[in-house]
């Protein structure tokens, strides 16, 4: 592959190249990474009438995608369940599907070799509010015991690390809605570091509480319909949850034992905007992505497709749309651009991890997943959104774009795998 000037890094030597071998998901749409990709190539919403106990004073926020049909008692024991909220409930029964399409076996010394890497914006939400409430509502003198090793936001890791006896680096990661995209990355540089031959990386997020729905209340950036990326008749985000999961590994250690590749993970990217805690800014934006290109060795045009973060905020779609117009120039009309949150929400820590679904699945299946309840297009968003239908079209490089509040900014590079 040719490399752009001034380009530190290729495919590599295959010890350094990261794989991705198997994917897992929780979300709006299902168990099963399967249920949410085909639901992204329909355009079919999971966006529904938010369910829950409706508060003295009725709330603001309508509709939500929530994962309705997750019923945590099939996958747990009474005895384990009691030591799990919400958010580590999910990651854990996406994680089992990410290893079992994988079929790597921690016995010996991988269990000694992999990493557990899980970001998470918010960690075990409900687990605190089931708490406050019996404190300050019920006047209770006691807590659940194991209230802290529900809400602690490593949780999610560490329960995934025992479950399947691994004993390499574990930790979580938080940094809002980058969470996913920022654990990822983490995994792929102790896989190039050496630290580690495997790694299971993603996200997971489950905070429908009714102090957590208030705040979103309050910020307004809450849409009162649906979630309509880069229309012009866009409201605002709506709240999702879930989890995505993954095996990477080594190029090196993917082949000796003969595992099915799903895709490369070439590069990463990310950045801070050092300016406002909310509103972001284009120049951090397109220094992440510029930085996962530069780090994977890709040409601008070399990319065909990018999951946008496309929240369908007034502030983030126009500001990322021009953010891609400056890394990508010209060949930003040529670019398949698309927002998946109209399927699955914004899951907040889990929204990477359920977007890197979308880029896989792109790669692999050769389908664009659509913008989905797309009407009319925004002049201040001007690139090709796909709007509410798939397209057939093959690409060999794709982004993944996450840009959290904090000005914090993650963006995988993934490239059809090529011996």
């Amino acid at each position: 592959m040719n490399q752009p000037a001034g380009s530190t890094r290729g495919p590599g030597p295959a010890e350094r190249r990261v794989v991705i071998t198997g994917r897992g998901a929780v979300s709006a749409l299902g168990t099963g990474q399967r249920a949410l990709w085909q639901a992204m190539v329909e355009g079919r919403s999971g966006i529904r009438p938010l369910h829950m106990e409706q508060p003295a004073q009725p709330l603001r926020m309508k509709v939500a995608a929530q994962a309705l049909h997750f019923d945590a008692s099939v996958y747990f024991v009474s005895r384990i369940l009691t030591m799990l909220d919400r958010v580590s409930q999910m990651a854990l029964v996406a994680a089992r599907e990410a290893v079992a399409e994988s079929g790597v076996d921690f016995s010996g010394d991988t269990a000694l070799r992999t990493c557990t890497v899980i970001g998470t914006g918010v960690g075990g939400e409900m687990s605190r509010d089931e708490q406050t409430r019996r404190v300050y509502q019920d006047q209770a003198p006691r807590v659940h015991p194991l209230s802290i090793v529900r809400l602690m936001p490593n949780a999610p890791a560490s329960q995934i690390s025992m479950e399947m006896g691994l004993m390499g680096p574990a930790f979580g990661v938080t940094s809002a809605c980058a969470s996913s995209n920022h654990a990822i990355a983490q995994a792929v540089a102790m896989l190039r570091s050496g630290l580690a031959d495997v790694a299971i990386a993603g996200g997971t997020e489950s905070c429908f509480s009714l102090p957590a729905i208030r705040a979103w209340e309050a910020m307004r950036v809450v849409a009162d319909d649906t979630c309509r990326p880069f229309c012009r008749q866009r409201t605002g985000m709506v709240l999702g949850e879930g989890a995505g999961i993954f095996v990477l590994e080594t190029l090196q250690h993917a082949q000796a034992r003969g595992a099915t590749i799903l895709a490369e993970i070439a590069g990463v990217g990310m950045s801070a905007d050092a300016g406002d805690i909310v509103s972001p800014t284009g120049d951090g934006a397109a220094r992440a992505m510029q930085a996962a290109l530069d780090d994977a060795g890709l040409r601008a045009d070399e990319v065909g497709y990018i999951n946008a973060h496309g929240t369908a905020t007034p502030a983030n779609d126009p500001v990322e749309s021009q953010a891609i117009r400056q890394v990508f120039q010209h060949h930003a009309d040529r670019l398949a651009v698309s927002s998946t949150k109209g399927v699955h929400g914004h899951a907040l820590g889990a929204a990477g991890a359920l977007e890197l679904v979308a880029a896989i699945g792109a790669l692999r299946e050769e389908v664009i997943p659509p913008t989905c309840n797309f009407i009319d297009a925004d002049p201040a968003c001007d690139l090709d959104y796909v709007p509410n239908t798939a397209r057939q079209q093959r690409v060999d490089a794709v982004l993944s774009n996450s840009f959290a509040f904090g000005g914090l900014n993650a963006v995988l590079a993934l490239r059809r795998f090529a011996h």
